[in-house]
């Protein structure tokens, strides 16, 4: 699921992604009720957004687009109050929904059924700015209850963020400051504005999150429920146990592998973090590096195409592009985060002598893959659906439907009623969370386009620094991180979209370069201190100190907190740019990330030497030189780089070896 549940994270369990049964087996009858509930409004809003992403229209019935997004709410946003409770200290059985809950189910469905029923007035009459006097209570309603989902969902510090911008109109003509002075409302037409206009709730990211989102949701679920998991940890463990460190590489490629069912980072460290933390520490890894390797790894999901984060699915309204252009853009960034990590894994393993596993106790490629056609199948048909028919709304339920289509047919271990219970519990609860989030984060967008400061506060941006680009990527990374570590990746990406993206662009950075940019360092917080939830779940899966943890996280990730700046400035690192500069711009990268991670481990892949202080400083600077844009400073990185490696294995120490020889 992409994260597709990045705002969950600080709630979710390892019961949500793993194959644990979505429905108990001994329900009491108001559970079963609710059960029922759910599937009759998964079922039935699954039914609507595929209407409206198909254009069946039957009878030639067709929904408004906020006649649309009402019924999304309806169906979706009150599921919220089904699976998470108000409060975390006074946990339920599942389905234990208690009476309070039941009314906000109750009242979150007609709210929104009234608005629906009443859309065409709303946009005819225009009812955001004159609503009658049961529309205008209702609009209270619907943001009280909106507010109430995101805080389930999100937690506290993100709703009180939203809560604040939503009110923030009120006041906007009273503040002290200039550009942050904005057009003033009283508090009933923010009501309405909020709940009845185009731009808050019923805004861009659930516009988003209603055509493009809920297919990718159910698309992850069935890829997992159908044992796509499973699939991705064989694969990596035949392709790389046997290797040096090779546990560790499993972890790695196992949690890139999720990242095409869950793009959030707590909830693939929860999936994958209790079979590979263990490997990793029995074959010789500390415990405080093995659970930073799985964090590290796991992060990177929200980042890795062809599934990426919300973010990412919100980039492509807030550009206008195709999720093809996003994904592709995205490719050469996350594969040198990945192969980042990757270097220092191999590094740390070569220059301690770790073995991998026994290539007799590893399954077999060709039998894992032969096995796992279906899931491949479904990822590669994803990607020709994105890529050809650059179809980013109907091509997830595609592929998903071959999915199970295949899934309920196969021989072994078929798909049959409980599993499909569980593919429509889960994708109810999956679309729930996300509905429930960017609903919430909609009411930002609405409070800073309602008074109009957002336009101002770019300006401003631009304004301080001149024309120094360096420093407002200074300052955005800065931004991003700090609101990264108490909001959702796709809160700050909402937000920082309309304050920071527009200014990075009117200083000439590339647009998709820009907006990446926030996603990553939005990102960062989840394996950075103080914060650092990923690295905190980890550790708590391998019982380590969590800020040694996360640390050591930072160290092993440290590619995300560098590459940003350099595709920001050079965004052919985005293939932004002509296919030969593209790939000349690919090619030094790889060698500077190599660099780069060998002067972190100080130890050489490849090249097999030990690297000394000071030669890991000059390998760390020249590996940013790679990166860096004009062609001058990357071939003197590069000349810099094959120098000091030669030299090092003419005159250094040999390479280690371990007591059975093996390779990376």
């Amino acid at each position: 699921m992409p994260d597709l549940t990045d705002a969950p994270d600080q709630e979710l369990t390892a019961e949500r992604h793993t194959e644990s049964p979505a429905v108990p087996d001994r329900l009491t009858g108001a559970q079963r009720l609710w059960v029922a509930v759910v599937i009759a409004f998964t079922g039935l809003g699954v039914l609507v957004v595929l209407n409206q992403v198909f254009f069946w229209n039957p009878g030639g019935f067709t929904l408004l687009r906020n006649q649309f997004l009402y019924v999304v709410l309806a169906l979706f946003l009150s599921q919220v109050f089904v699976f998470l409770r108000a409060s975390k200290k006074n946990p339920r059985p599942p389905f234990s929904v208690p009476w309070y809950d039941a009314l906000l189910v109750l009242v979150c469905v007609a709210t929104n059924l009234y608005f629906a029923v009443n859309a065409e007035n709303i946009s005819l009459e225009g009812w955001d700015y004159a609503a009658p006097p049961l529309a205008a209570v209702l609009s209270f309603v619907l943001w009280l209850v909106v507010l109430e989902g995101l805080r389930r969902t999100a937690g506290l510090v993100v709703t009180l963020i939203a809560t604040a911008f939503s009110l923030y109109p009120l006041v906007a003509g009273e503040v002290p400051i200039k550009f942050l002075q904005g057009v003033p409302f009283p508090i009933e037409r923010a009501a309405t504005i909020h709940a009845l206009g185009p731009d808050s709730i019923l805004g861009l990211p659930l516009q988003t999150a209603g055509v493009i989102l809920v297919g990718f949701l159910i698309f992850g679920v069935v890829l997992q429920r159908t044992g796509g998991a499973d699939f991705f940890i064989d694969l990596a463990r035949s392709v790389f146990g046997h290797s040096r460190g090779g546990s560790a590489k499993v972890a790695v490629a196992s949690s890139a592998g999720m990242g095409m069912m869950s793009g959030s980072a707590v909830s693939n460290v929860l999936t994958t973090g209790p079979m590979t933390i263990p490997a990793m520490k029995r074959a010789g890894y500390p415990g405080t590096y093995a659970a930073g390797i799985e964090a590290t790894a796991a992060t990177g999901g929200s980042i890795t195409p062809p599934i990426m984060g919300t973010a990412a699915f919100l980039m492509v309204s807030f550009l206008g592009i195709p999720y093809s252009e996003v994904a592709l853009a995205a490719a050469i960034p996350a594969l040198l985060y990945y192969l980042g990590i990757f270097t220092q894994v191999d590094a740390y393993a070569a220059r301690t002598g770790l073995r991998g596993e026994l290539r007799s106790a590893l399954p077999r490629i060709g039998a894992t893959i032969v096995a796992g056609w279906p899931f491949l199948l479904a990822i590669a048909g994803l990607v020709f659906l994105l890529v050809w028919r650059q179809d980013e709304a109907q091509a997830p339920f595609i592929a998903a439907a071959a999915l199970l289509i295949i899934a309920m047919v196969r021989r072994t271990n078929p798909i049959r009623g409980r599993g499909l219970l569980a593919i429509v519990v889960d994708s109810g609860r999956s679309i729930a969370e996300i509905v429930g989030i960017i609903a919430g984060v909609g009411l930002i967008v609405g409070g800073l386009s309602m008074s109009g400061v957002s336009l101002s506060l770019a300006r401003e941006l631009v304004s301080a620094v001149g024309d120094n680009v360096i420093m407002i990527l200074i300052a955005g990374a800065i931004t991003c991180f700090i609101l990264g570590m108490g909001m959702t990746v796709s809160a700050v990406y909402v937000f920082l979209a309309i304050v920071m993206a527009p200014a990075l662009v009117e200083l000439g950075v590339n647009a998709v370069a820009a907006h990446l940019f926030v996603i990553y360092w939005a990102a960062a917080s989840y394996i950075t201190p103080p914060v650092a939830l990923a690295a905190f779940a980890a550790a708590g899966i391998a019982k380590t100190p969590p800020m040694a943890t996360g640390f050591k996280a930072m160290q092993l990730g440290a590619v995300k907190y560098i590459i940003p700046f350099c595709f920001a400035l050079n965004p052919a690192l985005v293939a932004q740019d002509s296919l030969p500069n593209v790939l000349i711009a690919l090619g030094l990268a790889i060698v500077g990330v190599y660099a780069m991670g060998a002067a972190f481990e100080g130890y050489a892949p490849i090249a097999e030497v030990r690297l000394p202080i000071w030669a890991r400083a000059v390998a760390l600077v020249a590996g940013i030189a790679l990166l860096a844009p004009g062609l001058v400073t990357s071939l003197t990185g590069l000349a810099v780089v094959i120098v000091l490696l030669v030299t090092l294995r003419l005159i250094g120490p040999g390479p280690v070896r371990s007591n059975q020889e093996v390779t990376a």
